[in-house]
């Protein structure tokens, strides 16, 4: 699988998961795009960085060859999917009062789901 496939996958799967499995549709909302640039942004200096010094490199048969600030296109389609499985998480561990209020010494929540036959 090409590093292009592999992007492309991981979007189509942040969507599902987004849209269909865990129902927040943060992707329907304006505030996700609006505020998705400064993401973004960071995202493409890190990239910079990174792929101008050569510390990450590319082979160039498995990427499309469009660079944006020295890394290939596909780091935004991947940096995208990262993104949003991580806000449709949060989003939905939020609606069901995962830790809304966390106090030190409390004991997770997230614990108690994952494991309802302890006490934490």
């Amino acid at each position: 699988m090409t590093y292009t496939a592999a992007a492309l996958v991981g979007v189509l799967g942040a969507l599902v998961v987004d849209l269909f499995v865990l129902r927040t549709r943060l992707v329907l909302r304006g505030v996700f795009w609006a505020t998705y640039p400064i993401i973004v942004f960071f995202q493409l200096l890190s990239n910079g960085v990174l792929t101008g010094r050569n510390i990450v490199r590319y082979d160039p048969d498995a990427i499309v060859g469009l660079r944006i600030v020295y890394a290939p296109a596909e780091d935004l389609l991947f940096g995208f999917a990262l993104i949003l499985l991580t806000l449709s998480t949060w989003v939905w561990l939020g609606r069901r009062g995962v830790q809304r209020t966390p106090v030190a010494g409390e004991g997770s929540r997230v614990l108690k789901l994952l494991r309802p036959d302890r006490d934490t």
